[in-house]
């Protein structure tokens, strides 16, 4: 049945490969706990007492609260799959909780910073270096998610009209803007990757040396080690330049609507979480010009 489901998802669903391969990961461990601690091969033979079993595991392996959560959503997945095939009658996982978690404020990184980031770093100018600016250029330039970057195809860069169609959630297209500079950059990298032999997809647009389809973690490492050199915060992904993004449209003056839509959410709720960032120049700026403020 995992098999069926992970198939599910995959054409179905249709959701991305990164994220199956979350959802296996999950299941996978549970089924193994179903067999290692309930003594049960057949984990679909679980009650709900059981399942609260699993909870308390969990929580003892140190688990945090958010990553529980997100096993848990990928159990009750399986099971409203498994229900929806008529393969059990009785979901017992229907009545399990999320656990309740404080909401980290992601930390965006300042303008400052990534002016320096993209202005004052010598990232070489061989084909690697290339790569990698523009790799960073385009995050804080258009907000595009990791899996979104790595799935950038050649014939989606409208370049007479600047413009890119990346692939999104659920499948969603959107068409993001591209600045004129930008537009340039990539054009630029281009030719180069025009002299390496493609072993992958040949409409794939970022390669390695190799000519392989670039991966998540040569993109994390990549931006842990140019962001630890103009900043010294903790939090350095391409995650956090993502949210800079929408803070800096927000700062500007940018309608959340449209922010909205470039970042590609299904909703407004999702892109609140922006809101924050701006209330804290707001209040900042409320503290230095208001005659009755306290000024610290």
């Amino acid at each position: 049945m995992l098999e069926k489901f992970i198939e599910y998802l995959r054409y179905e669903k249709r959701y991305s490969q990164h994220t199956i391969k979350a959802y296996e990961k999950d299941l996978v461990e549970y089924f193994d706990y179903a067999e290692v601690f309930q003594d049960v091969t057949n984990s679909l033979k679980l009650n709900f007492q059981q399942h609260r079993h699993y909870l308390v595991f969990l929580q003892n392996q140190n688990y945090s609260n958010r990553t529980i959560n997100r096993k848990v959503s990928s159990l009750k997945r399986f099971y409203k799959y498994l229900l929806s095939v008529d393969e059990i009658s009785d979901d017992p996982t229907a009545k399990l909780s999320a656990l309740k978690f404080e909401k980290k404020i992601m930390i965006p990184f300042s303008k400052e910073e990534m002016t320096r980031l993209l202005d004052n770093i010598d990232y070489g100018s061989n084909f690697e270096g290339i790569r990698d600016k523009l790799i960073i250029s385009i995050f804080y330039n258009t907000g595009i998610r990791l899996s979104e970057l790595i799935g950038i195809q050649i014939s989606k860069v409208d370049f007479s009209n600047s413009q890119l169609k990346v692939l999104g959630k659920r499948n969603k297209e959107r068409i993001i803007p591209l600045s004129y500079h930008l537009t340039n950059c990539m054009k630029s990298y281009l030719s180069l990757r025009s002299e390496f032999q493609i072993t992958d997809n040949e409409d794939v647009f970022f390669i390695t040396k190799k000519g392989k389809q670039i991966y998540p973690s040569l993109v994390y490492g990549k931006i842990n080690y140019y962001l630890s050199t103009v900043t010294k915060k903790v939090k350095r992904s391409p995650h956090v330049i993502r949210h800079t993004f929408a803070t800096h449209l927000m700062d500007a003056g940018a309608d959340l609507n449209s922010i909205k839509e470039l970042l590609g959410h299904s909703s407004l709720v999702a892109t609140q979480v922006y809101v924050h960032s701006s209330l804290v120049k707001l209040k900042s700026i409320v503290n230095q010009a208001h005659p009755r403020a306290k000024k610290k």
